[in-house]
């Protein structure tokens, strides 16, 4: 059997890695600017967020999307950066 490589760049990579990622990189009031959902901006935090975007398709879509946009910002980081 052949051995195939994902050119999905969200292959193997948790909802929560994206989130957590995400807000490292933005922080929630930015991340509720970018995305306008509630879980970001009404007492945000990392659980609720997940339990909201595992449950809403549109919203997971959104935050996947901005963490493909964010990925090549991420990768410049050096480690440890957030």
């Amino acid at each position: 059997m052949e051995n195939k490589i994902s050119n999905n760049p969200l292959h193997g990579i948790t909802l929560k890695k994206i989130l957590e990622d995400l807000v490292g990189f933005y922080g929630f009031d930015t991340l509720g600017e970018l995305i306008k959902i509630k879980c970001f901006n009404d007492n945000p935090s990392i659980k609720s967020s997940l339990t909201f975007l595992r449950k809403t398709e549109w919203a997971r879509k959104k935050v996947e999307e901005l963490y493909i946009r964010t990925l090549p910002k991420l990768k410049n980081l050096p480690e440890g950066r957030f």
